[in-house]
């Protein structure tokens, strides 16, 4: 029974060789510290640096992309999560899980410029360059506005669930945060900030990553109690398609010049998935990874996809993986 069992399960998150190959591995490179699960990650686009929530390490890690080379180690970031780059100001913004701190540092020299406190738990951080925002979720049911330009506290939105996940359109002030309990998207006015209407997500519980198709109007949502990608209207919140993924999802990606939608799971695969149209989606790949292997970044311009995974048996530490999308 069990035999039969593994062989399902197999078959289950098996690669077609007719449809394989939208990512291709192109290079591997070590990190240092304990071993966990590694968190969030962001693009220094100025140097060419991949900055890295090693959160066991409870440092920010700094990888070289032209080196290929991790090149610096900043230390005492506990319980880091989330990590952005703000490349007109030339500063990081990094979350910090166990005390609710959002550090500010340098770009160019590391050095720390400001620590601003929230109530606990900060995780995921995003950089708005259009009005030189960063945005930070936290554990009490909100979601922190900081001015880049003075780095104070603009802003604290109280949102009806702990947020997972959040993006922002480029054209209108608004802002989209997914929560899992319960499992919705809650709409946000990002010159007000205020919550303006929220959508509850049906088809599945546990709303984690969420990406945005602005110029089709369509929010992307992967869900964890049944794993799935869920399709929403922006504009009306109606529930239009779903698509089964593999478990554990932790980040999600829209590749509008590919018309593709990447997830990266934690059970071990990253999940592409081919939009057919606004109303249609169509697995095509699950790509096996490493257990763990939850936490990714993508690049659309280059399509380059960045995927962190943790210490495996038989390895040094853990390691960033750079895949590239395929035309």
């Amino acid at each position: 029974m069990k035999f039969m069992l593994k062989l399902a399960l197999l078959a289950l998150f098996s690669v077609s060789p007719l449809k394989a190959g939208e990512l291709e591995l192109i290079k591997t490179i070590p990190l240092k510290g304990k071993a966990g699960l590694l968190d969030h990650m962001d693009l220094d686009t100025k140097r060419d640096r991949l900055l890295v929530a090693n959160k066991p390490n409870n440092t920010m890690d700094v990888v070289d992309l032209k080196s290929g080379e991790l090149i610096k180690q900043i230390p005492n970031q506990t319980g880091i999560q989330g990590v952005a780059f703000a490349a007109d100001l030339d500063r990081i913004y990094v979350g910090l899980g166990t005390n609710g701190l959002c550090n500010v540092f340098d770009a160019e020299s590391y050095k720390s410029v400001k620590t601003i406190k929230f109530a606990d738990d900060a995780d995921n951080v995003h950089y708005f360059p259009k009005t030189q925002m960063a945005y930070v979720g936290h554990a009490e049911k909100s979601l922190g506005v900081i001015s880049a330009k003075s780095n104070t506290l603009k802003a604290d939105i109280k949102l009806p669930g702990t947020v997972e996940g959040f993006v922002l359109e480029a054209n209108r002030p608004r802002l989209y945060a997914s929560t899992p309990e319960p499992s919705q998207v809650v709409v946000i006015d990002t010159q007000k900030n205020i919550v303006s209407t929220v959508y509850p997500i049906k088809l599945s519980g546990g709303a984690h990553p969420i990406a945005l198709d602005e110029a089709n109007h369509r929010l992307y949502v992967a869900c964890r109690k049944e794993p799935m990608v869920v399709v929403l209207d922006s504009e009306t919140g109606k529930e239009i398609t779903s698509v089964a993924i593999p478990e554990g999802a932790d980040d999600l990606y829209f590749d509008a010049t590919r018309k593709r939608v990447y997830v990266s799971c934690g059970s071990g695969f990253l999940a592409i998935i081919k939009v057919v149209d606004a109303d249609h989606l169509q697995m095509i790949e699950k790509l096996p990874t490493a257990p763990g292997a939850r936490t990714s970044l993508l690049i659309p311009e280059t399509g380059k996809l960045y995927l962190g995974v943790p210490k495996q048996e038989g390895k040094e530490a853990a390691e960033i993986r750079i895949y590239q999308a395929k035309p």
